[in-house]
């Protein structure tokens, strides 16, 4: 008799596992919803398209937290975009570099700046739906799951960063 019961526990277990795991890891929130973590405040967003076609648009923005306990992002989304990566600029030697940036944690109090010359999200892979003029959503991803969506208007790449 108990078997019939483990049986019906363990598909209702494994049936709740893979719909979580088809929910993917960059996604934002379902159309109409807006994920705001709890702290976090973004301000002066935009994206640069490049001057190049094909070549990756860039993300600015500033962050301020004032959350408690520390938080971490993670990973960026970018609609619009086939793939997005938290890029930092460093110099040595005289030569500026640009790589993908570990995840940024940020204390209660802390401000970060997404700016030209420095930490950004690189957009990959653009659709032509993303023209200057027009708008995306940007998805930030913190290390706890929580997600930040914000809007962000779209700029030509000659226009001021």
């Amino acid at each position: 008799m108990l078997k019939p019961l483990y049986a019906a526990l363990l598909l209702a277990g494994t049936g709740a596992f893979l719909g979580a795991c088809s929910q993917g890891g960059e996604a934002p929130a379902e159309e109409g919803e807006i994920d705001r973590a709890s702290g976090l405040e973004i301000t002066n967003g935009r994206m640069m398209l490049p001057p190049v076609a094909g070549n990756p648009a860039a993300v600015y923005f500033d962050i301020a937290y004032d959350g408690e306990g520390e938080t971490t992002i993670a990973s960026a989304y970018v609609e619009g975009a086939e793939r997005a990566e938290l890029h930092d600029m460093s110099g040595a030697g005289g030569m500026m570099t640009m790589e993908q940036m570990p995840p940024l944690a940020l204390q209660p109090g802390a401000n970060a700046s997404f700016e030209p010359g420095g930490k950004h999200v690189m957009a990959f892979d653009l659709s032509p739906d993303l023209v200057a003029g027009g708008t995306t959503e940007v998805t930030l991803t913190l290390a706890n799951g929580d997600k930040h969506s914000f809007d962000v208007p779209i700029q030509s790449a000659g226009d001021a960063r």
